[in-house]
């Protein structure tokens, strides 16, 4: 006599849940699967929703639907993988004991109480809004779900909103800026914070932020909001903390989000420290029978061990999946956790993240070395683009631990590569051996990634002594007493120079001129070039002939985030 089909209820139909469900139905054509969503759409590809809302593309139905082309509505779920998926309708309690959940169909009212042998929670997040008078105003809306893209959409097709302000300056912010701005809507971007992107370190925020602005978007930092203001009930000003009022007809607020862990609680599962449902490497809840993922779980970070969120949508996918193994085959599948890795585009420019940054890494106790490199990703005369990248590693071990890339030249693959490295625990001096594919239309011999390696690899031996930006500025603004060499050459000193007080050796002169330079052999010189390979160079031949106290300033011209004379 055959046992009767397993009985699989998922609550949450966005990314989590439909992968979850999809990969039990392949490995059990057996099983009674049913979905459970409170949007009317389902799967919906929500990173996709700001080049929506921007009109990269025009079709809705391409962020609900199969690469085929085929919409994932009920009756695809129902046909193509015999998915019972209920659309408009919210669960509203789970019953442990029972196992059973009980759901609302939202048009009609009606309810129906489901029974499973196993459960899966994937109820996403809510955005969070800052707690402020106004918030009620018509006119003021958050990117989160499908429906959300669609009034940011129709706004821009109906070309009428002048004025706009994006509350918060992280990814989705930023995106939503870019949105805007294709929309032809002067937009303010607000950040609470002293700097943008706050994944990033400063330099590299700033970099980010300066080229925003010359897109001739705004960004004012430093400065939360303190009101929405409104006319006969729609919004006309945002308030800032300093008294400021910025006029604007529309508001994004894209301040963070909250896991959506209501009926979690209710039902009496474990919450986690930061807020979101604990579940272990197998994404099992404290109930045996029931598992989480996505946007409302916690993850364990690979380079701490500490619990995180990691709210995205290829981590919800990769979660999903080894939930729908192991409601078929138990325990078969792990998700062993995150690197913390992201990328957006703003802009002409790519913003990537892998790992901690080195103002994380300090606050969580490490010693580390950082490296700032600027160059092509692939060889000039092949038209390549700018990165500028910072590198993060332990002192001691020499184990990468983060990596910021940003700037108009393929950031994404030099990314994806250092994720990999974290993900293995490689070193430094893995990185900088590493194999990696090399052709001219990719990349450079050395590829970015590895002089990267190479950089910090030469600071972490004492090689090299650099300064960021932020460092030489500092010297700068306080009058200290320090000599500054630019190494380049005079065609280029003419076209663009810092104005820090600089005298110009180009390299070639350097060792013919050293009669200029202070006789105090313990002074502190700062050398720099476009790059600062040519500042390295310099440093070594000084180095050579005795200067005790020899600087590079890392990333050169490129890499400067403050004003320059010319």
């Amino acid at each position: 006599m055959s046992s009767s089909p397993l009985k699989i209820v998922v609550i949450g139909g966005s990314a989590a849940g439909p992968k979850a469900a999809a990969r039990a139905r392949r490995l059990d054509e057996q099983a009674s699967i049913t979905l459970i969503q409170k949007d009317p759409d389902l799967s919906m590809a929500s990173c996709g929703y700001p080049y929506y809302i921007g009109g990269v593309f025009d079709d809705r139905n391409q962020l609900i639907c199969t690469p085929a082309g085929i919409v994932r509505d009920p009756n695809f779920f129902e046909k193509a993988k015999r998915i019972e998926a209920m659309v408009l309708t919210e669960a509203l309690a789970i019953d442990r004991t029972a196992k059973t959940v009980s759901c609302r169909h939202l048009p009609s009212g009606e309810t129906r109480v489901i029974p499973y042998d196993r459960l899966v929670i994937a109820t996403g997040a809510t955005p969070l809004f800052p707690p402020v008078p106004g918030t009620e105003l018509a006119g003021i809306h958050t990117l989160h779900s499908l429906g959300d893209a669609d009034s940011l959409r129709a706004i821009r097709d109906q070309r009428q909103v002048r004025r706009a302000v994006v509350v918060g300056g992280g990814l989705i912010g930023f995106e939503v800026c870019e949105a805007l701005h294709l929309a032809g809507i002067q937009t303010t971007v607000i950040e609470k914070t002293d700097s943008i992107l706050p994944f990033l370190d400063p330099d590299m925020a700033h970099l980010v932020a300066n080229h925003v602005r010359a897109n001739g978007a705004d960004i004012i930092t430093g400065n939360g909001v303190a009101a929405f203001l409104g006319e006969q009930g729609r919004l006309a000003a945002v308030k800032l903390d300093n008294g400021t009022e910025l006029p604007c007809e529309l508001a994004v607020v894209a301040v963070g989000v909250r896991p959506n862990i209501t009926l979690a609680q209710a039902a009496g599962l474990t919450i986690g420290e930061q807020g979101g449902i604990a579940v272990d490497d197998y994404m099992q809840t404290s109930d045996p029978d029931i598992y989480a993922a996505g946007d409302c779980v916690e993850c364990t970070s690979l380079i701490t061990g500490h619990k995180v969120r990691a709210p995205y949508g290829d981590i919800a996918n990769l979660q999903g999946r080894v939930i729908g193994q192991n409601l078929i085959e138990p325990n078969s599948a792990r998700f062993p956790g995150v690197t913390h890795t992201g990328i957006c585009k703003i802009f002409d420019y790519t913003v990537g993240i892998t790992g901690l940054s080195a103002r994380q890494a300090r606050a969580l106790g490490f010693d580390i070395e950082t490296a700032t490199v600027s160059g092509l990703d692939i060889p000039g005369y092949m038209q390549g683009k700018l990165l500028i990248s910072m590198m993060i590693a332990e002192r001691a071990s020499g184990r990468v631990l983060g990596f910021q890339c940003i700037g108009p030249g393929d950031a994404s693959k030099r990314v994806a590569t250092v994720a990999m490295a974290i993900r293995g625990g490689l070193t430094v001096e893995d990185l900088g051996n590493a194999d990696l594919p090399y052709a001219p239309p990719y990349s450079l011999a050395l590829d970015h990634v590895i002089v990267s390696a190479h950089v910090l690899e030469n600071k972490l031996h004492g090689r090299l002594h650099g300064l960021s930006a932020a460092e030489v500025k500092q010297r700068v603004d306080s009058g200290a007493d320090c000599t500054i060499i630019d190494t380049r050459g005079p065609q280029e000193f003419e076209e663009m120079r810092l104005g820090i007080g600089e005298t110009l050796i180009p390299l070639g002169a350097l060792r013919g001129r050293l009669n200029e330079l202070p006789e105090d052999k313990d002074r502190e010189i700062i050398l720099y070039c476009k790059i600062s390979l040519r500042g390295y160079e310099g440093a070594a031949i000084l180095q050579a002939h005795g200067w005790r106290n020899v600087k590079v300033l890392e990333g050169g011209v490129m890499a400067w985030p403050y004003p320059r004379e010319k």
